[in-house]
């Protein structure tokens, strides 16, 4: 009877790496809520100067857990590098702080040290805790896949009330709340690490695999002074090449060429790689147009958005926790459409699922260009539009992401975890840099100078004249993206070579 609960629960484990997740996500959404208007409103940058800014800053934060995944497998263990990230990122959202404080004169170089501190240990903490979620359990265990959603639920509470904390502040101490949630989720880990980290067979998961030495600790400090060294190029050279592309974009195509050239992998493996691998490409498009929340739509909230409730204006960063409370709302209703899909034996494969995600956010951008459509220079539009948008999202992310997170946890090899899952957010890396290039062809808004010229964006040769142009293009990009994936789903799936029970598809549903 006690064997049969366990396998029908959950480890305390789980709930304890859900609470550390959530106060390093209020950390990190907090900040993210703000940056773009820090930016633009206290260090007085451009607006596509700071889109930029921000793509390299989030597409770092996700590049940089290929760094912490090999560290880990190699030397570190999870525990240990869960330690040294949460070290630096209080230490980063520390330096944003004196950065705030400082304003635009001197704030600029103390903001460079700060994203650096976050950046890598961001690096270190990311990909190792999503990782002691699925080690908590025995393999092929069908409550992972619950376990991953409620790990996310987690993410989502922090990521709600961390831009209502965080946005209702001046920005230094929307900062320093930052880092207190950092220091929270610190400390908590710290204490209670060797009590929790247990897996069912009573084996300590996440424990150190040699001893830190001198080449590990190298290439930790070499990591922290090459992204430092990359924040500041274009400030030190004068330069206007986006080094911080290449190297992302090129990691995007590096990384499945040097572990695919492993030889040591089977052919179930390798085809299991592939599909993670393609999958990863499609993710692009999707956190592309998503994770404009936090650049163009909070430009466009905090410009063009009638705000005002009862003579209150709220605070255009409080937006950005309408994604998180719609997905801890809507998670449950979404778990149990799977469930009772999978009961009448149509349940959707995971590629299925992510091509419906990218239709999703296609579908709210359908809603926002309605709203824009015609709009002029200074006017505004209801927020209830804007809300719309990311209720719409919000579905689409819960069709994407715990699922994506479960896939991988499942097809990677476990000498490889740590390394697959970091290559997975490598291609939120890609897709944020994406998301900060995009971000920055938004139109000019407010009333134009009659004795300045209008200087548009363009892409690939087409001139962004309104924010109906704008938000078409992120509706062509997933709406081609989701068809091909469709189209995809079937082969992906024969790839992934999981079981199947009389001819169906043996696949996750969410409980």
């Amino acid at each position: 009877m006690a064997e049969t609960q366990t396998k029908s629960g959950h480890p305390k484990g789980l709930y304890f790496l859900f609470f550390t997740e959530m106060w390093e996500r209020f950390s990190y959404y907090g900040m993210r809520a703000i940056f773009i208007l820090f930016m633009t409103k206290i260090l007085l940058m451009k607006d596509a100067d700071a889109s930029q800014i921000y793509g390299s800053y989030t597409g770092l934060v996700y590049l940089t857990p290929l760094l912490g995944g090999y560290l880990c497998d190699k030397f570190l263990g999870n525990r240990r590098s869960i330690i040294i990230g949460g070290i630096l990122m209080a230490i980063g959202q520390l330096f944003m702080f004196l950065s705030a404080s400082a304003g635009a004169n001197g704030g600029v170089s103390i903001m460079w040290m700060g994203l650096t501190a976050i950046i890598i240990g961001n690096g270190f903490f990311k990909p190792n805790i999503s990782t002691m979620v699925g080690q908590l359990y025995p393999a092929n265990d069908r409550r992972i896949d619950s376990a991953f959603t409620i790990f996310y639920m987690g993410i989502n509470l922090g990521a709600f009330f961390s831009p209502l904390v965080c946005g209702s502040m001046d920005f230094k101490w929307g900062f320093l709340a930052a880092c207190l949630g950092m220091v929270a989720s610190l400390i908590s880990f710290i204490l209670f690490q060797k009590k929790y980290l247990i897996s069912e067979e009573g084996k300590e998961i996440g424990l150190p695999v040699k001893k830190l030495d001198l080449k590990s600790i190298l290439m930790i400090v070499g990591s922290i002074g090459i992204v430092f060294f990359m924040l500041n190029f274009k400030q030190l050279f004068n330069s206007e090449t986006d080094i911080i592309s290449y190297f992302i974009y090129g990691s995007m195509i590096l990384m499945p060429i040097l572990i695919l050239s492993d030889r040591s992998l089977t052919k179930v493996e390798r085809n299991r790689i592939i599909v993670i691998f393609i999958l990863a490409f499609f993710v692009i498009f999707f956190w592309g147009a998503f994770e404009q929340a936090g650049a163009s739509l909070t430009l466009f909230a905090d410009r063009q958005t009638e705000r005002g409730i009862f003579g209150w204006e709220m605070p255009a960063s409080y937006f950005q926790s309408v994604n998180p409370l719609a997905v801890i709302v809507l998670a449950p209703v979404v778990s149990m459409i799977w469930g009772y899909l999978y009961k009448k034996r149509l349940e959707p494969t995971s590629p299925y699922k992510m091509a419906i995600g990218l239709a999703l956010v296609a579908l709210g951008y359908v809603i926002i260009a309605i709203a824009v459509k015609g709009l002029g220079l200074g006017e505004k539009v209801s927020m209830w539009w804007l809300i719309g948008l990311y209720i719409v999202h919000s579905l689409g992310e819960l069709c994407l992401s715990p699922i994506g997170l479960s896939m991988v946890s499942k097809l990677a090899p476990l000498r490889l975890s740590s390394l697959l899952m970091g290559t997975w957010f490598l291609a939120n890396a890609a897709a944020n840099k994406f998301a900060g290039t995009l971000s920055s062809l938004i139109p000019p808004s407010g009333e134009a100078d009659p004795n300045v010229p209008v200087v548009y964006p363009s892409i690939v040769g087409f001139q962004i004249t309104n924010l109906y142009e704008f938000f078409m293009l992120f509706i062509i990009m997933t709406g081609v993206a989701a068809g091909i994936l469709f189209v995809l789903s079937s082969w992906l799936q024969k790839m992934m070579n999981e079981k199947h029970e009389e001819g169906i598809p043996h696949v996750e549903h969410q409980l």
